[in-house]
């Protein structure tokens, strides 16, 4: 949690991902309150929805109002008929990722992301050259029994001087069909998806006040005879599918030594996945053998001031973004070009115990389908926000916050000229407070809380069929609590309510709503190297919607072990064990049953 912001922000870093053990990017988000998976335990068909937006469960994989980013290059957000938000990068890949709940703090990133932005950083060199010159190796084994999925990432990391760094990894993993808690197969969870990553880092100029960074991640997968329904609730026929995802990242940063004015960020990406597929019935129905293609590139120029005026510290970012957005024409996938421009502006003030954060973005867009016999049409929007946050010297504070935001007319509806010309709107209310404190009941110890109310209204709506006007409000609260001895606790909870507003809905209800969830773990870190935990997980019932879902509450419990001296020095090792009692249950939106009682082991170290 970050609770020197009013932003609700949550970082997930490389500790806490490699506790985890998980299996798909998208579980790297589980344990953030107000983010919620549709079938996060496969790539294929899995979804992620934050505050009842993001996941369109059984239909799409993304409603667009959710926007994945991979060190700053947009990625998977197609409203692709019956297939998840096709993120099927490796969570290995990643040494941090970043949640954003909500509009706040997303103006700087894109525009219409009314359930919020997911930020990916992949790994660098130094972070395991430590800064020293020379080579450096990872290799990192893991096994999970529900399935038998296995997973090796090796990573060869070189610091050639301090202007220097490179990165290659090869993650190959694999995963056969898991048994839910009666013992009952999941049939079409399977998947194996090899990845590799090349990245390198150039510094130069005084103090290496200038850096130029390449990255390229590539993921594929193939299926065989596998359903068309990656969410496995419509027999449509089988198909072959290959899918092969290709990120390209160019970044180019000068931080100016004489002048806090100039800290400059350049980036341009290219991210570009395809999806080929045919019936392997022989079936000519367009659907099932349709092929798609799709290529965002986008450039974004950012500065970051620094200065005071008067009284008050200004952190000040301008900048600039242009984006193209080519799809080919496909089945239920109208091709055609986005094309956009935008600027945006952010600044954080501080004065006193105060801190005002107002921001600005302004998006032009020019979207072509001509070319496959569809409209031209262009549209623009102002949007924005601003949060104010008042800190007081015991380290309590109290924030509240407006944002406004519109979603732009997307390629998926160029079969709906109405809807070309009609932007999604959307307008979100936030209060929370939050505290922080070190040697609060003994020395040593800090104990850190935040707490978000928030409450969103959403319409012109363009997502949903049938659907014009949205609400949802909610509680979301982060908590922890460690001691100096190593003991440490923690809390995420997430309640919430979602209602159609649309005059004549059949219920008030909103039909993508999750579950309130409440997530709460205890353990110990000990000196020897050895960390002990159990998380408890309750998923409330879910009585708000046609088709109801029961609560239940999860065990999961892990072991991990770093040795710190004698012949393992440097050997990390770690067990745990999900769904420890083997409960049966689906969560609320997902098309098929979780995993039971699944035991994880991994073994990693760096030489």
């Amino acid at each position: 949690m970050q609770t020197q912001t009013a932003t609700p922000i949550t970082v997930i870093d490389q500790e806490e991902m490699d506790d985890r053990q998980a299996s798909t990017t998208a579980e790297l988000l589980d344990s953030v309150p107000g983010v919620n998976l549709v079938n996060g335990s496969t790539p294929g068909g899995s979804a992620i929805n934050i505050r009842g937006m993001g996941a369109w469960s059984g239909t799409y994989g993304t409603d667009q109002t959710v926007q994945i980013l991979v060190d700053g290059a947009t990625s998977g957000a197609e409203e692709l008929y019956r297939i998840g938000t096709q993120l099927y990068t490796d969570p290995a890949l990643y040494k941090q990722a970043e949640v954003i709940r909500g509009s706040v703090g997303t103006f700087e990133y894109g525009s219409g992301a009314i359930g919020g932005v997911v930020r990916f950083e992949t790994k660098d060199a130094s972070d395991f050259t430590k800064g020293q010159d020379g080579f450096a190796a990872r290799q990192y084994v893991g096994y999970n029994s529900n399935g038998g999925g296995v997973v090796s990432s090796s990573t060869l990391a070189w610091q050639a001087s301090e202007a220097v760094e490179l990165l290659f990894n090869y993650t190959w993993r694999t995963q056969d069909t898991y048994k839910d808690g009666h013992g009952d197969t999941v049939e079409n969870t399977d998947f194996t998806t090899p990845s590799y990553l090349a990245k390198g880092t150039f510094h130069f100029g005084q103090d290496r006040e200038h850096a130029l960074t390449f990255s390229y991640s590539d993921t594929q997968s193939s299926d065989k005879d596998v359903p068309y329904d990656q969410f496995g609730s419509t027999n449509f026929g089988n198909v072959d599918r290959d899918i092969h995802s290709k990120t390209s990242v160019l970044s180019y940063s000068y931080d100016s030594l004489d002048s806090d004015l100039v800290n400059i960020d350049v980036t341009l990406s290219r991210a570009q996945q395809t999806i080929d597929q045919q019936s392997s019935t022989g079936s000519t129905t367009a659907l099932l053998n349709a092929d798609q293609d799709y290529v965002t590139t986008k450039l974004t120029v950012k500065n970051t001031m620094e200065f005071a005026t008067g009284a008050a510290d200004h952190n000040l970012r301008l900048g600039a973004e242009y984006m193209l957005k080519d799809r080919k024409d496909a089945a239920s996938a109208p091709g055609g070009d986005d094309e956009r421009f935008a600027v945006f502006l952010v600044d954080d003030m501080t004065f006193g115990g105060f801190t005002f954060s107002p921001a600005l973005r302004f998006e032009d867009q020019n979207i072509d389908g001509t070319e496959h016999g569809y409209g031209k049409y262009h549209n623009s929007a102002l949007m924005g926000g601003a949060s104010l946050r008042y800190q007081w010297a015991s380290g309590f504070a109290v924030f509240g916050s407006w944002a406004y935001t519109e979603g732009m007319p997307i390629l998926d509806d160029l079969t709906n000229t109405a809807y070309m010309t009609q932007s999604q709107k959307a307008e979100t209310w936030e209060l929370g407070a939050s505290y922080d404190r070190r040697d609060l009941f003994a020395s040593g110890d800090r104990l850190a809380l935040k707490l978000n109310a928030y409450h969103t209204d959403v319409w012109d709506v363009t997502s949903y069929s049938n659907v014009t006007d949205l609400e949802m409000e909610g509680v979301e609260i982060e908590a922890s609590y460690a001691t100096d001895a190593g003991y440490y606790a923690d809390l995420n909870a997430s309640v919430a309510n979602g209602y159609n507003r649309t005059a004549g809905a059949a219920t008030n209800f909103w039909s993508q709503q999750p579950a309130d969830k409440v997530r709460v773990g205890f353990g110990k870190r000990y000196d020897s190297g050895l960390n002990l935990k159990w998380e408890g997980v309750w998923v409330m019932d879910m009585d708000r919607a046609t088709t109801p879902t029961p609560g239940v509450f999860l065990h999961n419990v892990s072991a991990g072990y770093t040795a710190k001296s004698g012949v393992l020095e440097g050997v990390e090792m770690r067990v745990g064990v999900e769904n420890l009692l083997d409960e049966y249950y689906q969560p609320h939106l997902a098309t098929r049953a979780a995993p039971g009682r699944t035991l994880k082991v991994s073994v990693g170290r760096t030489f």
